[in-house]
């Protein structure tokens, strides 16, 4: 099986210096070491102008986190779904999504920055960045926003331009600081639901199952899905499984078993479009034992049969 894309720090280097026509060296960070990890920020409108002919960003999963503010319209492309940007947005990607974005006028202007969790994490004993609300799995935190709210976060950024070419022996800790302050504007903009830090028990329960799915995923090649049924997951979670489908339902209005088809789904058309795996590699992959059981349930879900949605 051939393994599915996933863009490295050596890649998204390549790629940069194509676009800026400039060496390694040149836009690297100063005073970065190793040992805390990496982190860089980039000007969108330089990117672009650059390489106007390759501005779109592939469509494929990162090894690095990253938080852009592009102001310009623009398409994203996320799984089944196509988001259209009319003028600003603010993008909080991980590792773990994959996503396309696509320029739809040449008036295209912001910041990025990319890094490493162990450059955001240093103490190891904390928790990872994926216990932060904006960076959990199960989402595509995307948000369109007004001038106003758009203007403040590019003053962030361009304190992290300063700092970066500064001098100031710090300076990573300080970025550290102006990072987390962009991760909690991304989180004020989540539905308050998605914030919640409440105890109940039973809000924990569906916390657990949705983590627990998702660290099923990506599918890489010679792996197989291991949970497939409610049952699989009640059993990991100790519970009944009739009380993890009441309390899914009871908070999210879906099923132990529609969540697993939705992700299922999901993964399926991601391996279609990304990979030249054939159905039965997929259907392998994601569970199913017979390669028909995966075709007439992917054709129930959307209409298309396999090789249909590929082509």
């Amino acid at each position: 099986m051939e393994k599915i894309a996933h863009a490295s720090l050596e890649d998204f280097y390549k790629e940069m210096t194509a676009k800026l026509g400039k060496d390694l060296e040149s836009i690297f960070p100063k005073g970065l070491h190793k040992d805390i990890g990496h982190f860089n920020v980039f000007d969108i409108a330089q990117t672009i102008e650059k390489a106007r002919t390759t501005s779109e960003m592939p469509y494929n999963r990162r090894k690095y986190y990253k938080i852009s503010l592009i102001r310009g319209r623009n398409r994203a492309e996320y799984a089944d779904k196509v988001i259209a940007i009319k003028n600003n947005a603010l993008l909080f990607a991980t590792p773990k999504v994959p996503y396309h974005w696509v320029p739809e006028d040449p008036n295209q202007s912001g910041s990025f920055c990319v890094f490493t969790e162990d450059f955001f994490i240093k103490d190891k004993s904390h928790n990872t960045l994926e216990d932060l609300p904006i960076f959990q799995p199960g989402g595509f935190p995307l948000f369109e926003i007004d001038d106003a709210l758009a203007d403040e976060i590019e003053i962030l950024f361009k304190k992290i331009k300063n700092e970066i070419e500064s001098d100031y022996i710090f300076k990573y800790d300080l970025i550290r600081n102006y990072v987390l302050e962009l991760i909690h504007y991304g989180q004020k903009l989540q539905p308050a639901t998605k914030l919640s830090t409440s105890n109940d028990t039973s809000l924990r329960v569906v916390s657990l199952f949705i983590e627990l799915l998702e660290r099923q995923f990506p599918v890489e090649s010679n792996q197989r899905l291991q949970l497939k049924t409610a049952k699989d997951y009640a059993d990991r979670l100790a519970v009944h499984v009739n009380y993890l489908n009441k309390k899914l339902k009871e908070n999210t209005g879906k099923t132990t078993t529609e969540f697993i088809a939705d992700r299922l789904i999901q993964e399926a058309k991601i391996l279609l479009k990304q990979t030249t795996w054939n159905v039965s590699e997929i259907s392998y992959a994601l569970g199913f034992e017979e390669i028909a059981h995966f075709s007439n349930f992917f054709k129930r879900k959307t209409s298309f049969n396999p090789l249909q949605f590929r082509s």
